[in-house]
């Protein structure tokens, strides 16, 4: 049930952090996968691993704030591939900083990339899905989707946002055999937000991990690999907390 063999997946953000460790898990488990970014350098070094697995890949860039760059990456993939079983939404960005002081420019900035990011990839992709009454797709959100962390007002917006898109679209196209859901990732290291962690901040958050310790890109495998796999066939709409108890915890010590 959770082999992938035979499978088409395309991880959007998928050449660092994150996405990088899901697209190996999914090749890992069987699927061919083009991982995509606006670096052309990490998309072709980060090919060249998948194509050590054994698995076929594409060698392509897209920025999740042009549409056309994403039915572009689409189209490319379905004429060599087929079609596309298995999307994968994990660009995104993050900036500290009092709401007060944000501009205009800031907010919308990663409210385009985290969101309508996200929003661009589901149309594009999930159009041909229904067409074919098969398609799974995983949204990236957050421990923000639920709860605000200080100072990251509009990354927190953005991955609330990402959850409610995720279930909207799961309640529309639920008779279309397409399933949405998304993986909330707990305190896990990346370039994203490492200089936060490293900081007093850090700290804090440890403390209110029970595992006590932080996760790894790694350990969000396994949630990607079943959600892109029939094994979930029955689930949708869900956001799958992977965060060393932190969710389920009120006092640690």
């Amino acid at each position: 049930m959770f082999n992938l063999a035979g499978k088409c997946a395309v991880v959007i953000g998928g050449t660092s952090g994150i996405g990088r460790a899901i697209t190996l898990g999914l090749a890992s488990a069987g699927a061919d996968v083009v991982a995509s970014s606006r670096s052309e350098e990490a998309v072709d070094s980060l090919a060249d691993e998948i194509e050590t697995t054994g698995r076929a890949t594409l060698r392509i860039t897209s920025d999740v704030l042009s549409r056309s760059s994403l039915q572009e990456l689409h189209d490319s993939v379905i004429s060599v591939f087929g079609c596309v079983d298995i999307l994968v939404n994990s660009a995104g960005i993050t900036k500290r900083m009092p709401t007060l002081d944000y501009s205009e420019e800031e907010w919308n900035s990663i409210m385009d990339v985290n969101l309508k990011g996200t929003l661009y990839a589901c149309q594009i992709f999930g159009r041909s899905m229904i067409e074919r009454r098969y398609g799974r797709i995983v949204n990236i959100a957050s421990l923000s989707t639920f709860i605000a962390f200080q100072e990251v007002a509009a990354y927190g917006a953005s991955k609330a946002a990402v959850g409610a898109l995720t279930r909207s679209l799961a309640v529309e196209w639920a008779q279309s055999g397409v399933t949405i859901n998304a993986i909330a990732p707990g305190i896990i290291p990346t370039e994203l937000n490492r200089k936060i962690l490293e900081s007093a901040r850090g700290h804090e958050l440890l403390m209110r991990t029970p595992m006590q310790r932080f996760g790894t890109p790694e350990e969000l495998v396994g949630a990607a690999v079943y959600l892109a796999s029939d094994a979930s066939s029955f689930t949708t709409g869900q956001i799958l907390t992977v965060d060393g108890g932190y969710m389920a915890s009120g006092v640690n010590q």
